[in-house]
């Protein structure tokens, strides 16, 4: 059952990172100008293709062969299950187990179980996602086309999926209607209504009234904050990747005829970052959800 419920959201984050790609070819095309004597990575999306009128960027390709490389290796992982596991079954079930024990610790056992092919598919994908990113020959490797000015622009096959900004506002967006739907779920529309703008408390008389404007109005701060919630998780996992590659193409860069040295101890950093990034916006979702699925008696010592 997680296995293909991993499998959709799979497809899902894929998806969802490519539905901007007209906004991404008409940012590209209005940024022709502005770019066309720099080098490194841009801020857009190169435009490799337009079947049927749906244009292909860089990154989404990238999105759609990390996707097909984890589906097919959970498929392969758990095609023939053993009791005795080996290989890909032994590391797929280790992924799987370490992850569950993980968030069970942190959101405790019951909210887990409803979320944890969620939270399990964003670290998996998006670790994935940033450390392809890192394999040599993504953002370097592509062709050369005549601008209408006459001059040339370095167009890359391959980009970064979490390096475009388009994909990890898709990821935070498809989070933010599953939150609205767990917590729907979780407390109804009367109560959570009342989780954003109820007051808490035992108190009566003047008091009460007064708590009550004043959690109304910490109420209406709340909602700002869930609003910006799918920004700023897009932005700190956009700008931590997309810093890290520009950093690497930088170092390439400073001595050409080291470029393929003086790197070499900062990938080891942007591996490290990959991970942390992955784990970071997996707490972050995680902890969201807690937060407005969490009742004030009676939840578990977990959730603390």
């Amino acid at each position: 059952m997680f296995l293909k419920k991993l499998i959709l959201v799979i497809w899902l984050f894929s998806l969802a990172g490519g539905v901007h790609g007209w906004a991404a070819e008409a940012a590209h095309v209005a940024g022709e100008a502005a770019s066309e004597h720099g080098e490194g990575l841009t801020l857009n999306p190169v435009v490799i293709g337009n079947p049927f009128g749906f244009p292909i960027t860089n990154s989404m390709l990238v999105t759609w062969l990390v996707a097909g490389a984890l589906i097919l290796f959970a498929q392969i992982a758990t095609r023939n299950i053993q009791r005795v596991p080996s290989g890909a079954q032994n590391f797929w079930e280790w992924l799987v187990e370490s992850l569950y024990d993980f968030l069970s610790d942190i959101i405790g056992h019951d909210l887990v179980k409803k979320t944890f092919w969620f939270f399990a598919t964003i670290f998996i994908f998006i670790l994935f996602c940033n450390w392809f990113g890192l394999i040599p020959g993504v953002g370097t490797v592509g062709w050369k086309v005549q601008l209408a000015n006459g001059t040339t622009e370095f167009r890359p096959w391959l980009r970064g999926a979490n390096a475009d900004l388009n994909m990890t506002f898709g990821m935070s967006i498809t989070f933010f209607v599953c939150w609205t739907v767990w917590a729907l779920q979780a407390n109804g529309i009367g109560g959570f209504l009342l989780h954003l703008f109820g007051a808490k408390g035992d108190t009566t008389g003047a008091l009460k009234l007064l708590m009550i404007v004043v959690f109304f109005a910490v109420g209406i701060l709340e909602v700002v904050s869930i609003l910006f919630r799918p920004i700023s998780l897009s932005f700190r996992l956009f700008g931590n990747i997309y810093a890290g590659e520009s950093m690497l193409e930088a170092m390439a860069a400073v001595v050409p005829s080291l470029g393929w040295l003086i790197p070499i101890p900062f990938y080891f950093l942007e591996v490290l970052v990959g991970l942390v990034q992955a784990l970071v916006f997996m707490l972050l979702t995680a902890v969201f959800t807690l937060l407005i699925c969490q009742h004030e008696e009676g939840h578990e010592k977990a959730h603390h």
